[in-house]
């Protein structure tokens, strides 16, 4: 029965999350051209709250447990856990105030996404092209430098991939450790996502509907002592124990 719902309700998910791209990218130029960064965000903040409640179409449950202990003006790694492509829309906008960065697959910036595409060329993500590792170092520096002059924050999937499981794969250090040579005082936050992986369970189509989802942010990592492998992996440790008990 879930399943047969999922047929009729992911039409309407998709018509929604489809048209608040369109409408939003255009919104995106001009806020960017008019007033600069600050509009150009304001905007993106806006429409993931809008992509975010596009889950209720499909009946899910938002559910993101906030750590509102976090200082404001100091660079963050938020290091998550991932499960599907939905995971991002609630990590932009209800951590909106720490002005949160992605790295991305160039192939996305490049693909032509309406809104999507645009604000990884023009809100500060890194960009990386896999198969250029001078490229990939070179835009997570630039990116570790905003972090350090403009107190920006990153968001980081050190699996590399989405699992399809819930179980997750082992972490990578690379990207994490190039942000923490250039801000060592940056606070490493892990945050769990649980459930999102079952919102795909069926594929892209249909999505599957009555899912309830969560997005959990941790206490920052104590990295006294610790080098980057060391602090990746206790991340990865602490995030495991939330998502797979």
């Amino acid at each position: 029965m879930r399943k047969l719902l999922g047929f009729i309700l992911t039409p309407i998910f998709y018509l929604c999350f489809s048209l608040s791209l369109i409408v939003f990218h255009p919104i995106q130029w001009l806020c960017l051209k008019l007033g600069g960064y600050r509009a150009h965000k304001k905007s993106v903040d806006i429409l993931n709250g809008f992509l975010v409640a596009c889950n209720y179409t499909l009946f899910n449950r938002t559910r993101f447990i906030d750590n509102k202990r976090l200082p404001i003006g100091r660079p963050i790694i938020f290091v998550a856990n991932h499960q599907s492509t939905f995971d991002i829309p609630p990590l932009i906008y209800f951590l909106r105030r720490f002005h949160g960065k992605f790295i991305s697959k160039i192939e996305l910036a490049q693909a032509g996404i309406p809104s999507i595409s645009f604000n990884l060329v023009h809100g500060g993500a890194a960009n990386i092209d896999r198969k250029d590792a001078k490229q990939s170092i070179a835009e997570i520096l630039k990116l570790a430098n905003n972090m350090k002059m403009k107190n920006w924050s990153a968001f980081i999937f050190p699996e590399g991939t989405r699992t399809k499981t819930g179980k997750m794969k082992p972490f990578s250090v690379g990207g994490i450790a190039t942000l923490l040579k250039k801000n060592p005082e940056a606070l490493v936050v892990p945050v769990a996502i649980k459930g999102s992986y079952l919102m795909v369970k069926y594929g892209m189509f249909p999505l599957r509907p009555f899912t309830s989802m969560s997005w959990e942010v941790l206490d920052p990592i104590d990295t006294t002592g610790l080098n980057a492998e060391e602090i990746v992996k206790k991340a990865e440790e602490v995030i495991r124990v939330q998502v797979e008990g």
